[in-house]
């Protein structure tokens, strides 16, 4: 039986390139489709923690960007603040993350179709989609993976409903940690990317509100970035999205596609690498059932810790106590951030 490629990949962001070229090491061929045009955005927060930096660079892909050294959390004049023991990790342009990723890929010889999965097909021996055949598909299309729709896999979205903008700013970034502001409805995340840019994403669950609206909730951030021209707003969300399984046949789902919380803990991009290297290592060993034991371990922490955080942040005395909680417990908010940098 002649096959297209050994996996096709559906999604050209970070967890889809980076399960293309953890296949390719592995020696398959491999096909991405992708319906996007470069660059490649989205609303995100832009800090790769030093764990997902490490993984990002063992597969040679060195994104342009700014050291982080740690994590700050503010309200008012309180903060509290947490450096990597690690060593850093990199505030890196979204756009500027997905072409490194895709010019690695070309270099590793993966094909690029554009377009998007459609009439998706599989029997026993291997699946049909986008015009490829290939022994396995790996959906990593993102929060409403359509090829979670196609393979039959049900999802909703979470409660309590969440949702993320962000904007960029051209202002110096004043700290090298990423700070967290926290207000009674709201957190922001203030993450520089580049030597004369900060990006800040806002979450939040007041669903219909403008970025302007949001940021006013926060007058130190405000007046941190001054007069500077704001560049556009690009939001996501509903957050929280439950998905029933991870494996279907010979379909894999991979980062947001798989299952997401929320961004509070901002690990995302560690998050989908570590769940590509389980998912291609279930296809290297043929045991792809036990890609969903390892899913369901690797993200353990996360999903535990992010889940127990907006809940119980969801009641505003709780909200109010979490920065003087770090403030005055250094080692608590030390060990937490550490535990998510990895």
């Amino acid at each position: 039986m002649s096959f297209d490629a050994d996996l096709l990949v559906a999604g050209g962001g970070p967890a889809g390139l980076a399960t293309a070229l953890l296949a390719r090491q592995a020696g398959m061929s491999v096909a991405v489709v992708e319906p996007r045009a470069d660059p490649i955005d989205k609303a995100c927060g832009e800090g790769l923690m030093p764990g997902g930096l490490a993984r990002l660079l063992a597969l040679g892909v060195d994104p342009a960007g700014v050291p982080l050294h740690g994590i700050a959390y503010r309200a008012g004049r309180r903060c509290a603040h947490a450096r990597f023991a690690a060593g850093p990790g990199r505030g890196v342009r979204r756009t500027t993350l997905q072409a490194a990723l895709r010019e690695r890929a070309a270099q590793a010889g993966i094909a690029w179709i554009t377009g998007r999965v459609a009439d998706l097909r599989q029997d026993a021996h291997g699946v049909e989609a986008a015009g490829v055949r290939a022994r396995w598909l790996v959906g990593a299309d993102g929060l409403h993976s359509r090829v979670r729709r196609e393979a039959g896999i049900a999802s909703a979205a979470g409660a309590p409903a969440r949702f993320g903008q962000r904007r960029h700013y051209p202002v110096a970034p004043w700290s090298d940690l990423v700070e967290v502001w926290w207000s009674p409805h709201a957190e922001a995340y203030v993450t520089p990317v580049a030597p004369g840019l900060v990006g800040v994403a806002i979450l939040h669950r007041r669903s219909g509100l403008g970025y302007e609206t949001l940021l006013d909730g926060f007058p130190e951030l405000r007046q941190r970035l001054g007069d500077a021209p704001a560049g556009p707003v690009r939001g996501a969300g509903p957050l929280r999205r439950t998905v029933a399984a991870r494996v279907r046949g010979r379909v894999l789902l991979v980062g947001d596609a798989a299952g997401y919380e929320d961004a509070l803990t901002g690990e995302g991009v560690s998050l989908a690498l570590n769940q590509a290297e389980a998912a291609v290592s279930a296809l290297v060993s043929g045991d792809l059932a036990g890609y969903e034991t390892q899913w369901r371990r690797r993200t353990r922490t996360y999903r535990l810790l992010t889940r127990a955080l907006v809940l119980a942040t969801s009641a505003r005395p709780v909200r109010g106590a979490v920065v003087p909680l770090c403030v005055a417990v250094p080692p608590l908010f030390r060990g937490a951030v550490n535990v998510l940098a990895g």
